[in-house]
């Protein structure tokens, strides 16, 4: 177990991502927790979801950035290596030719930060899972 020096919590993996305290209450106080350098990622990311479906109304769900009408649309987050969109097993399936790029498992989407970000096609899945109505 490792126990983080900040906040006292214990986790199996040494060094492990977490937020040390409150979580975060909106997309805003969630992007100006990250880095500088993932910063930049994100905010493409919300605003490529926004200008898709703007009508959805933006959360924190799971501690994630999250779009939300009546139920979650999708989510994003950062990670050590990559930004994870969470679209559901359904979107990743119906997305699956254009998604053989990206690493993929049950609904998750991982998108490196080395790599250029896709931001046409995370409209076209934000867009789908709003229409069908798919909860990630």
């Amino acid at each position: 177990m490792w126990v983080c020096p900040k906040c006292g919590r214990a986790f199996k993996k040494q060094n492990q991502s977490h937020y040390c305290g409150d979580a975060p209450k909106t997309i805003d106080q969630y992007i100006e927790a990250q880095s500088e350098e993932v910063q930049p990622y994100l905010l493409k990311i919300r605003n490529a979801i926004h200008d898709a479906i703007p009508e959805a109304q933006e959360r924190i769900s799971w501690s994630m950035p999250t779009f939300w009408q009546g139920h979650n649309i999708i989510h994003f987050a950062a990670n050590k290596k990559h930004i994870g969109l969470y679209a559901g097993e359904e979107a990743v399936i119906e997305f699956g030719e254009m998604l053989k790029p990206y690493k993929t498992s049950k609904g998750t989407i991982q998108i490196p930060y080395k790599e250029p970000l896709p931001l046409d096609l995370i409209a076209r899945i934000a867009v789908w899972c709003y229409e069908t109505g798919n909860h990630p």
